[in-house]
């Protein structure tokens, strides 16, 4: 009774917004845009992008339509699609200001409302920005204090994995609680014990928000999601994840607030922005407001915890499914380090095989196949089409990642790609993990950092084993949509001789 409810109310809502669309007249600027399928009323391109299967749908509409064509998302956003590494290098990175706006991501809409450094526009968003990476670095990304911040929280993962004693595990929860920790390290000046209840339930928040967003459902609500947020649904659960985060932000800032230092450098971000605050709390226009800084720490929370954990774990897969090249690593780690030296930062020019798998499992994964919206920041002629100012844009950035024109077979699992004849690393101009251009991942150094000294210190450590056969192991995202999730599987680790207690 309760579902025939909810989709009389659906048809009926459905059916009053095409009243609407009927009665209100069309003012919005429609430019010169690029072609693109015909929407119907109230679906839009619904029947060429299935909710569960946009980015396939995507990348299928291209063949037609070429690498930038438009498409309407329900009844109300029409987007423009750019497909493959040059199109998107020619947006990004050639006209980097006019792309340089942030789109909208409904199912954190409501959440973020245009604050914190992820969603921000404009003014408010090239202050956050300027100012999270500064603090970032006076915090130590980049420099000696951040890699050992990462080496430290890097033997607590390798002392919890050695404590499996030999038993199969899903490694996912360890993986997101250890590179959450370095986040909160430097977000909050605090990390937290892989036991810790609380700690687990943010990681877990931060976990379900990922799936919620990627899943058939997200994809449909960022079609439909003026009428969907008026029902019942999945996304209320997101909401839920959100509020999790977002409270447990709002606990550590107060804390901050209730002992914080009055001089001396910031500990940590949070820090950082409140000594910002009181330094522009004269100021009417200030961008350094509480909304501001919690929903930019927020986001850092989330970005951090579930971004390197996910990859980590697509490296240790692939590690699992292709055998031989897990023992070309170990062969170079014992070559290069020996015995019982922790891998460092400055060993990365000596270990180039192990560094071509992790920027082939970057490529090959593909964490963000569509890329985070952008939008027009004024009208734009752009390919001989002219795009009003808001118009949204969705680079795809799996289509970079796997452009058949820049990386040969880019479906296959192939680190020799990233080595020259020399057997050093060369670099891939189409590989743009972190996207490109003035909304680049703010991030990306500590990435870089984390996904090096956590994969190669593993790897010194244990042999991996699976009690799968390598044959079963799927290398397809358990879920694709904004973001490609990996699929679960068990480990299971061998401790090398060196390390065995």
């Amino acid at each position: 009774m309760e579902a025939t409810g909810t989709w009389a109310l659906l048809l009926a809502l459905l059916l009053l917004a095409l009243l609407l669309k009927l009665a209100v007249p069309r003012t919005r600027a429609r430019g010169h845009l690029p072609p693109g399928p015909r929407p119907l009323p109230l679906l839009g391109n619904l029947l060429q992008l299935r909710p569960g299967a946009l980015y396939p749908g995507l990348l299928r509409l291209s063949k037609k339509y070429g690498p930038v064509f438009t498409v309407h998302l329900g009844p109300w956003r029409r987007v423009v699609v750019l497909v493959g590494y040059k199109v998107v290098q020619e947006a990004l990175g050639d006209m980097a200001e006019e792309f340089n706006g942030r789109g909208m991501l409904a199912m954190l809409d409501q959440t973020f409302d245009g604050h914190g450094v992820l969603f921000a526009n404009g003014e408010r968003w090239k202050q956050l920005r300027k100012f999270t990476l500064l603090a970032l670095r006076d915090l130590g990304m980049g420099k000696r204090e951040g890699e050992e911040l990462i080496q430290a929280e890097v033997q607590c993962l390798v002392e919890a994995f050695r404590d499996t004693e030999g038993h199969p595990f899903d490694p996912s929860l360890l993986l997101a609680q250890a590179t959450s920790n370095v986040i909160c390290s430097l977000t909050f000046g605090v990390r937290f014990s892989y036991e810790d209840e609380e700690f687990r339930t943010v990681v877990q928040a931060a976990s379900g928000t990922l799936l919620g967003i990627s899943s058939p459902w997200g994809q449909a609500y960022e079609m439909f999601f003026r009428l969907l947020r008026l029902l019942p649904g999945p996304h209320t659960q997101v909401q839920r994840h959100l509020g999790t985060l977002a409270a447990f932000a709002a606990r550590q800032v107060s804390q901050h607030q209730g002992n914080r230092q009055t001089s001396g450098p910031a500990r940590d971000v949070v820090d950082a922005f409140l000594m910002k605050m009181e330094q522009e709390q004269r100021d009417p226009g200030t961008e350094f407001t509480e909304k501001n800084m919690l929903m930019t720490v927020a986001y850092l929370l989330f970005a951090g915890t579930m971004t390197v954990g996910a990859t980590l774990r697509y490296a240790l897969l692939l590690l699992l499914k292709f055998p031989q090249v897990h023992k070309r690593v170990r062969e170079e780690l014992q070559r290069e380090l020996g015995v019982g030296r922790a891998p460092s930062l400055g060993d990365r020019a000596r270990l180039p095989y192990t560094d071509a798998v992790l920027h082939e499992t970057q490529r090959l994964l593909a964490l963000v196949p569509m890329g985070m919206p952008h939008a027009l920041t004024r009208t734009t002629y752009f390919r001989g089409y002219t795009l009003p100012q808001g118009t949204e844009v969705f680079p795809l950035l799996g289509s970079v990642l796997h452009d058949p024109e820049v990386f040969q077979r880019p479906e296959e699992f192939n680190p020799d790609r990233f080595l020259d004849a020399d057997g050093r690393l060369k670099k891939h101009k189409a590989f743009l993990p972190f996207s490109l251009g003035k909304r680049v991942c703010l991030g990306e150094g500590l990435v870089r950092a984390e996904l090096f000294l956590f994969f190669t210190a593993i790897l010194q450590a244990f042999s991996l084993e699976t009690p799968c056969p390598s044959g079963s192991l799927s290398l397809q995202p358990a879920v694709s949509g904004l973001f490609n999730i990996p699929p679960a599987f068990q480990l299971l680790v061998r401790p090398t001789d060196h390390h065995s207690r």
